[in-house]
């Protein structure tokens, strides 16, 4: 059957898949130089540092987890009364508006964190990175917004628990999953991290501490906060869903030939049944994963979860994919489109962070030969190089470059627009590998700044339900073809494209990378009421900078800060499709 499926989606190419402009060469200078030979510095220097740091934090979190959790409530108290303490000692009239004393270069995020440039009053939330409590009973994590997907999965998984969506990467923090955008592989099940989240304790812009559910009194906040970006007020815990798990990942890797709607439908496929069953457990997998590898290949993966017991049978293989000397995992996932489809057991803990060591596939862009079994064998213990080093270090010089001759985007369509995402990507980008999760959006009591298309439910579409529209992230992260061979590329007029082309087809590109919108697009783009009702309601309006000023581009003056946050007390930008 499955050989049958696979030969179903061997088509030809369609020309119109493979086609894209021709380019003029590009001249190249010092800074092509100093990026071709970047490596050199991110061995001698970000490698070693990157793993003396990681080491650090590691006995930071053990030392936080010999604590009991009355302890740890205690210094959480304490903490918030500093943060409502500073807030207070504000003077509007005298200081800047509000933001985090954390530094631009630590985020992950490839945006510029240029608002920091701007005169502002800064509030120390480096405390908050510990574990409160796991509670069995309740199946709920109450944490810190510091506690990173490395921390925590370090904690739940030895007692077969975990979050019901953990985010690849070890270092993404659960406040920015929150405050921006977290996605997993089962997000087709329990939606982005922020739809698992069952209560925030919020500091507002006066000094307030409350605790926000979709419930209560500030169910208004509470399904504002997400895409907020900290534009809301300060989150100091939050309670997250958890869900029991088992010691495997029992994975099925099988390849599909075909052009780029053909990959888009055996992708589709691969966890969402054609009658519509969306919520039967026997053909919906607990995880989804594809990647495509070229115009015509592309490999999808379903996970289920399983037992030691069935992991250990006699001919079942195990698969230590976070040994430090194994194969970058989506060079792992490729061979499938040799050898054909095959089935491995992977331990829970390193399935969940199989993209860590090689950052997805950046790491190939980093070290060039970060892949070969000698460095990975020799080095490989080093990876991956720490994100926030790597902006430190980088240079301004290095980072426009980087703005313009390299892609970190991910764009968020509706799933049965996912062919048509990857045929554009591949007219105007050219970038493979792409990466490909689903995710539900759910139809909620209020309209929030990502929602389904109106109507979704009448169509009955491949993957959706009454209650939720399938999206899928597509993810596109790596040098651009025309990049690759010497031509020119326009790095900010294809972001531009792509950004209107997510707004045609009621799309959504996450905030924590680079935006070329301007304000009347960005409200096109995602809702503003419930936002700018939250921020008038609460007082964040005049204390905490706006979401679209945050994420915007390019440097920024206090008197830029200041007619922004003017324009947002008399009216907002919101601008009916």
């Amino acid at each position: 059957m499955r050989e049958n499926e696979r030969k179903r989606h061997s088509f030809t190419p369609k020309m119109s898949d493979l086609q894209a402009p021709l380019r003029p060469k590009r001249k190249k200078g010092l800074v092509d130089f100093l990026v071709q030979f970047r490596w050199v510095f991110v061995i001698f220097f970000v490698l070693p540092f990157s793993a003396l740091y990681y080491f650090l934090i590691y006995l930071g979190d053990v030392r936080s987890e010999m604590k009991s959790y009355k302890q740890r409530q205690k210094e959480h108290d304490e903490n918030v009364k500093k943060v409502v303490k500073r807030l207070k000692q504000r003077n509007p009239k005298k200081d800047g508006l509000v933001c985090t004393a954390r530094k631009p270069w630590i985020a992950v995020g490839m945006r510029n964190v240029d608002y920091k440039r701007a005169r502002h009053y800064e509030v120390d939330l480096s405390a908050f990175r510990n574990i409160l409590e796991i509670d069995k009973e309740r199946m709920i994590a109450r944490v810190e917004p510091l506690v990173n997907m490395g921390q925590i999965t370090r904690v739940t998984v030895p007692m077969n628990l975990s979050l019901a969506v953990v985010a690849e990467l070890d270092d993404l923090t659960v406040g920015g999953l929150i405050n921006g955008y977290g996605i997993e592989g089962s997000s087709h099940i329990y939606g982005l991290f922020s739809d698992t989240v069952v209560a925030y304790e919020i500091v507002l812009a006066d000094g307030r501490v409350v605790r926000a559910t979709k419930d209560n009194e500030y169910s208004d906040l509470f399904y504002a906060i997400p895409w907020s970006q900290g534009t809301l007020g300060f989150l100091v815990a939050a309670e997250i869903k958890l869900i029991p798990v088992k010691e495997y990942m029992r994975l099925t890797y099988t390849p599909v030939v075909g052009n780029l709607q053909d990959l888009a439908q055996g992708y589709m496929d691969s966890f969402a049944p054609r009658d519509g069953d969306q919520d039967n457990p026997e053909k919906v997998p607990d995880f989804v994963e594809g990647m495509v590898y070229s115009p015509t290949e592309g490999v999808f993966m379903i996970g289920r979860y399983a037992s030691k017991e069935e992991a250990k049978k006699k001919g079942n293989k195990i698969n230590n994919v976070g040994w430090w000397f194994k194969p970058w995992f989506y060079q792992h996932a490729q061979t499938a489109l040799k050898k054909g489809e095959f089935v491995e057991y992977i331990p829970t803990r390193e399935y969940y962070h199989r993209h860590t060591r090689c950052l997805y596939w950046e790491g190939k862009l980093i070290l060039p030969f970060g892949d070969q079994w000698w460095f990975r064998f020799l080095l490989g213990w080093l990876m991956p190089p720490k994100v926030s080093l790597l902006k430190a270090t980088q240079g301004e010089s290095i980072r426009n470059y980087y703005h313009e001759m390299h892609v970190i985007q991910d764009m968020l369509v509706p799933l049965y627009k996912v062919g048509d995402a990857l045929e554009w990507v591949h007219h105007e980008m050219e970038i493979y590998p792409i990466w490909l999760c689903p995710h539900r959006l759910f139809k909620l009591p209020v309209k929030t700044m990502v929602y389904p298309e109106p109507g979704f439910e009448q169509h009955h579409r491949q993957g959706d339900t009454p209650y939720a529209q399938m999206f899928t992230d597509v993810g596109v992260y790596y040098a651009p073809g025309p990049v690759l061979r010497g031509e020119v590329f326009d790095g900010a007029e294809a972001v531009r494209k792509m950004e209107q082309w997510l707004i045609k087809n009621h799309s959504f590109q996450p905030q924590y990378a680079v935006s070329e919108l301007n304000e009347k697009d960005f409200w096109r783009m995602f809702d503003a009421d419930l936002y700018e009702h939250v921020r008038r309601k609460y007082g964040a309006v005049g204390t905490f900078m706006s979401v679209y000023y945050k994420s915007k581009k390019g440097r920024k003056t206090e008197k830029e800060v200041q007619e922004a946050e003017q324009a947002h007390l008399e009216t907002a930008y919101a601008e009916a499709d």
